[in-house]
């Protein structure tokens, strides 16, 4: 829990002298045992040894018309996506449509980084090649999924944490050896209920500690807080939920010492709750999320590359693309799962002759949210399949 990996971290102090968001009291001269003229003894760790390969991975992930194929669904979830075209939940189909994935030819033009899970990274393609080895050649950064999913939170009203820091150093490191270069921890707050300080508190201190933990193993953490669409709330109450939640995740990675420079975020489009009657379009929901974002994410992170989080192909392009009408001082982008995936999924249908038109539907919107990285995605010529809506009420990860 966040407040019980708070004090253990800082053993010399009282608990009663944390104060969220304030500075700790100094502790009395006997405690610390330094002369009362002096500074406080603290040590701050030294600078990552990774420090100029995390900003050269960063940069690689953030250029220009180019954003992430979040493909790291878990066994579970992929069973759901597979058992959606009529297949069995195999390790031989899921590496059959990973594979299709990530052979897409020219998909690096697109797709700067790819987000693996566990069993896709250390897997090989149906031809036997390295699935990690693959990326490379088609110029994508290979990423890894580390955080082990949510479970309820003791103490709070039907919220979550995510659990997955016990063994991370030792994780990351092997992943690194793998070929990962940068991570993925997913954490969420629900707008219905509450969102709880604690659960608010619990997410931030989760992705700080995650992220220093990635940093010195070599690899670019991308943070993803993600504030849910279940509800009927408006885009208002969104916005101010995420500035909560994006100040105090921020508060917790400076109290870690994570490098900025050497991070990607992941979060939410400012949006409506899907219940909402009251919809949102591009312009606003850009508007609101720039403004969020000029107000919450230091200049220094290079990077900020969007979920979806349940809306359409074409909404989340057309979101994505309203945001880029004007210059940023960060790379705004994407990290994509099911609005990269949904009609290459349903095209392909598991049958081996639909390979190449499954990949050509990839290489479609994987070129759409290029322009719109680029500000010049128009949205003609999009298929009925691509604008229906992928939100499900109470999705689980």
């Amino acid at each position: 829990m966040a407040s019980a990996s708070l004090l253990k971290s800082s053993p010399v102090f009282d608990k009663s002298e944390f104060v969220k968001g304030q500075t700790l009291r100094q502790p009395s001269v006997s405690v610390i045992r330094c002369h009362p003229t002096t500074a406080p003894c603290l040590t701050v760790r030294a600078a990552c040894s990774y420090a100029d390969e995390l900003v050269k991975t960063a940069k690689t992930i953030a250029s220009p018309g180019r954003g992430i194929l979040a493909m790291d669904e878990s066994n579970a979830t992929c069973g759901k996506r597979l058992a959606s075209i009529g297949l069995e939940n195999t390790e031989a189909n899921r590496q059959a449509y990973r594979t299709l994935l990530i052979t897409a030819p020219g998909l690096g033009q697109y797709v700067s980084g790819a987000i693996l899970f566990e069993e896709t990274l250390y897997q090989s393609t149906t031809d036997g090649r390295k699935m990690v080895d693959v990326l490379v050649e088609q110029n994508i950064v290979p990423g890894i999924k580390v955080d082990k999913g949510l479970v309820p939170l003791a103490g709070s009203n039907d919220e979550s944490w995510c659990q997955g820091l016990d063994g991370l150093a030792s994780r990351t490191a092997a992943y690194y050896q793998q070929g990962a270069r940068f991570a993925k921890w997913r954490t969420v707050v629900s707008i219905p209920n509450g969102p709880s300080a604690l659960a608010v508190k619990e997410a931030a201190w989760g992705l700080a500690r995650y992220a220093a933990i990635a940093q010195d193993s070599g690899l670019v953490p991308i943070v993803e807080p993600e504030i849910l669409l279940d509800g009927e709330h408006g885009i208002d109450r969104t916005f101010e939920v995420a500035q909560q939640v994006w100040a105090e995740v921020f508060f917790y990675l400076a109290e870690n010492n994570v490098m900025f420079e050497g991070i990607l975020l992941k979060p939410s489009m400012v949006t409506p709750g899907a219940e909402c009657k009251d919809r949102a379009t591009p312009e606003q929901v850009a508007d609101y999320t720039l403004k969020l974002l000029h107000r919450r994410i230091p200049p220094a992170v290079p990077g900020i590359m969007f979920l979806s989080g349940g809306q359409s192909e074409v909404e989340a392009t057309l979101n994505l693309n309203a945001m880029n009408q004007a210059p940023n001082p960060w790379h705004v982008s994407f990290s994509y799962a099911r609005a990269l995936q949904n009609t290459c999924l349903k095209t392909w249908g598991g049958l081996p002759e639909n390979v190449k038109a499954a990949q050509d539907a990839l290489l479609v919107r994987a070129k759409a949210n290029s322009l719109a990285q680029l500000g010049k995605y128009t949205g003609e010529g999009e298929s009925d399949e691509a604008k229906k809506g992928m939100f499900v009420k109470g999705y689980v990860y």
